[in-house]
């Protein structure tokens, strides 16, 4: 099994973090993994991409230029993602604030509301954990067995209160779709 996911969004939507634990959750369960983040120099509001390889198998290259999943976080990296994705992958679109649906008809689109969920569980910060774990269940890459593991060790020890919601956005995310 290789999953070539690529994660897109603005600076501030946690996108690069959604990737740095996407990957931890991989090693956890005993993948090879790459990571390949991208982002503006801005604080908020520019452009953040990730593209992460969970494989059961070497990876010969860390560039992910045709992915087989993609998640669209915000409007501008739709048509980014829909021109990259391949023929038959999966796109899971946060409809919270993304209104236009793709073009294409060679590709599954799935529909998320992951702000409105984050907002529901009490915070719209943990959008990008609801995204997560519905890009965990769409895509197969990942059985997020450990999530709570290694949100202890992502997260400094003062942040550790904030857990038990993330890992309710990320089971929110999973069950959504």
């Amino acid at each position: 099994m290789t999953e070539k996911s690529f994660f897109a969004g603005f600076g501030g939507q946690g996108i690069i973090s959604l990737g740095q634990i996407w990957v931890y959750c991989a090693m956890k369960e005993g993948k090879n993994v790459t990571f390949f983040p991208f982002y503006g120099a801005e604080k908020r509001g520019g452009i953040a991409r990730a593209s992460v390889i969970v494989s059961d198998e070497e990876i010969a290259s860390p560039l992910v230029t045709t992915p087989d999943s993609a998640l669209v976080m915000n409007s501008d990296s739709l048509p980014l993602c829909e021109g990259m994705l391949k023929e038959g992958g999966v796109m899971v679109i946060n409809t919270s604030l993304v209104k236009d649906k793709p073009g294409r008809k060679d590709i599954r689109i799935v529909a998320l509301e992951a702000q409105g969920i984050a907002e529901k569980i009490g915070n719209p910060k943990i959008a990008n954990m609801v995204a997560l774990g519905a890009m965990a269940k769409v895509s197969g890459a990942l059985a997020l067995t450990e999530v709570e593991a290694i949100l202890k060790k992502f997260f400094p020890e003062d942040k550790h209160s904030l857990i038990p919601m993330n890992v309710e956005a990320i089971q929110a995310g999973f069950d959504a779709v």
